[in-house]
């Protein structure tokens, strides 16, 4: 079989860059790694697991990410404008040295995503969609500075929200909370999207399929793509310098979706029921995770 990571010499230098021999770095690591693989796992690739100097610049990313959040946070209302929602991003972004990692992305053409109600993802900001009372809206920022990035996103609820949509926003939330809880080194994504799923189930939601957490860090998507109806057991195998999104897209009705023809971005529950999201992006590390964005 041919392997994910190419074989060291035990006294090559470590492909990590730390400048020790690798029998002195990495080598128990990659033989832990190969001994999964070899079982049958999916194992990540060395390029995908993230060094302590990449750690502290995603960080410095996330700070500012956050911070547009905050802001929007602080300033969210009825009668608002998504327009005005993205020029809070962008223009906090810029004042922080960042770059809105949406903006122009595979053509995107705003700051930041604004999904309200049955919008699942990717809906776009505008003068003419304003927020009213009742609306459930996730804002979904993502940020690059120096180079690297970081993704998260919140749901905000407008107003007087019905009971319904209430719960779907704390579930979702909840689900999140157990992907966290579940992300250990040296257990399978399957074991942490499962987690995630059951729980979306038990209060009688689905969770979308075709769309899912991603890598990211040096690269705005990168492996492995995350999903949120796996099995216990499969999927990759999670080790210490995996960075990557945790973001259940959970539907109040049907998982089924459907995509705008028009602008080729905006994702819209099939049903027309409510969707909700919350997303952070974790770094795997020797005893659990470290949360770097929320």
């Amino acid at each position: 079989m041919k392997l994910t990571n190419p074989k060291l010499d035990r006294n090559d230098p470590c492909w990590c860059g730390s400048g020790k021999k690798y029998k002195k770095c990495h080598m128990a690591f990659d033989e832990k790694i190969l001994g999964y693989e070899l079982a049958g796992h999916i194992v990540p690739r060395r390029d995908m697991l993230k060094s302590a100097a990449q750690v502290e610049k995603i960080k410095a990313s996330a700070k500012i990410n956050m911070a547009c959040l905050d802001a929007v946070a602080d300033a969210i209302h009825v009668g608002m404008s998504t327009e005005e929602i993205d020029q809070i991003v962008y223009d906090t972004t810029v004042r922080m040295g960042g770059v809105p990692a949406c903006l122009h992305y595979e053509g995107f053409p705003k700051s930041v995503c604004t999904s309200i109600n049955d919008v699942v993802c990717h809906g776009i900001p505008s003068d003419d969609v304003i927020l009213k009372d009742g609306d459930i809206v996730n804002v979904d920022c993502s940020t690059i500075l120096d180079g690297y990035f970081s993704d998260s996103s919140r749901m905000f609820m407008i107003g007087d929200v019905n009971p319904e949509k209430k719960k779907l926003v704390s579930v979702t939330k909840e689900c999140v909370d157990i992907g966290i809880k579940m992300v250990k080194p040296w257990t399978f994504m399957g074991d942490m999207g499962n987690a995630v799923n059951q729980h979306a189930i038990a209060n009688g939601y689905q969770i979308v399929r075709e769309i899912g957490g991603h890598g990211c860090g040096v690269e705005f998507h990168e492996d492995p793509w995350v999903s949120y109806t796996s099995k216990p057991g499969e999927e990759m195998l999670m080790v210490p310098g995996m960075c990557f999104t945790i973001e259940p897209m959970v539907n109040m009705g049907s998982c089924e979706i459907t995509e705008d023809e028009e602008d080729g971005w905006t994702v819209r529950t099939a049903d027309g029921k409510p969707s909700a999201q919350w997303e952070v992006q974790v770094l795997v590390t020797e005893t659990g995770c470290d949360v770097l964005s929320w």
